[in-house]
């Protein structure tokens, strides 16, 4: 591979729709490297990932590979573009997670900033914490270089991940000979997007998201639950901007900055209330949903064509991942019967 040549990853954990969040954060930038990236763009589910807090619930993980597909597809993932693959059925994947293991101590790991962060979201207590879940950011090294991507669409909060996979990159080169090139992020550029309840980031755990498939009157329902001003009780009242859930997502998805401009003096002054801010925002939102529901709606007529989709897309991840597998056993001097 050409050090000039872009190569992507990008994946999804399959537990259930995406959201908002997921689009501003990674989807956009799939979507725009899918146009002008020079090299292989790879489409990774992934269900192992997604397994390592949800092993009681297989059932969950594998209803939401189809969703996952869906939502990619009808936001204008092409698989003929973007090779679409299921992480489960690449086993190499899965074998150089094993040959990373051996690079990275148990205390790096601890102490990497996502995966605390993870820990505490989802709940685990002292030595609870399932050895597959803190051993996510190696799985997720093995996950990017069994296809030799050096791009890779993240949000800020995954750029510790992305740090320790380039630690475990220098480390193999160093012992068994240049292998890898270093990952260089794609982060996107509006940042993590805030959950409706403003606390958080938006969540399928947390339920404070809004997803792509919502229909149009749950966006509503849900815009008009969202987080304003509490001491802005009365549309007259002069009311503040900062810390606005929805002057945040007006930030983002208004497509007359102008306009809303002149909507924040207002806000600011008094003499504008916040149902007419939420109404505005929801028809926002529904316009950038729409094509996407439609084209979603029309995907999930034929479950068995998406299926075919990541099936033939898995089958190419394949042919990729063994050449590089093998490589690599050539370097760790383990081709013993090449």
């Amino acid at each position: 591979m050409k050090n000039s040549e872009e190569t992507v990853l990008t994946g999804d954990r399959p537990t259930g729709k995406l959201h908002l969040g997921h689009f501003l954060g990674s989807i956009e930038n799939r979507l725009k490297l899918q146009k002008t990236a020079s090299g292989k763009l790879f489409y990774m589910i992934a269900d192992v990932q997604a397994l390592t807090d949800n092993a009681e619930d297989p059932a969950k993980v594998r209803a939401a590979v189809l969703d996952v597909a869906l939502d990619n597809l009808a936001c204008g993932m092409d698989p003929k573009k973007t090779t679409m693959f299921i992480q489960s059925q690449v086993q190499e994947i899965a074998e150089l997670t094993i040959f990373f293991l051996n690079l990275v101590t148990i205390s790096r790991l601890k102490q990497n900033p996502t995966v605390k962060t993870e820990i505490e979201q989802k709940g685990f207590k002292g030595e609870s914490v399932p050895a597959g879940f803190l051993m996510y950011p190696v799985s997720q090294a093995a996950d990017i270089l069994t296809f030799r991507a050096n791009r890779v669409p993240v949000g800020e909060d995954q750029l510790p991940v992305l740090e320790q996979t380039n630690e475990i990159v220098d480390s193999f080169n160093r012992i068994y000979g240049k292998t890898f090139d270093r990952i260089k992020p794609v982060v996107a550029k509006h940042g993590r997007l805030m959950g409706i309840d403003g606390k958080a980031k938006m969540s399928k755990s947390l339920n404070n998201a809004i997803f792509l498939a919502d229909k149009e009157e749950v966006v509503e329902e849900k815009v008009m639950k969202m987080y304003t001003d509490p001491k802005h009780v009365h549309a007259s009242d002069p009311g503040k901007v900062e810390g606005n859930v929805v002057f945040s997502y007006l930030d983002i998805f208004d497509p007359d900055p102008k306009g809303l401009a002149k909507l924040k003096q207002q806000y600011k002054k008094g003499g504008l209330g916040d149902v007419v801010l939420k109404k505005r925002l929801a028809a926002i939102l529904n316009d950038v949903l729409d094509p996407i529901r439609e084209r979603r709606r029309e995907l999930a007529g034929d479950p068995n064509l998406v299926m075919d989709i990541l099936e033939e897309g898995t089958r190419k991840a394949r042919q990729t991942a063994r050449e590089v597998l093998r490589e690599v056993k050539t370097k760790m001097k383990i081709n013993y019967f090449q």
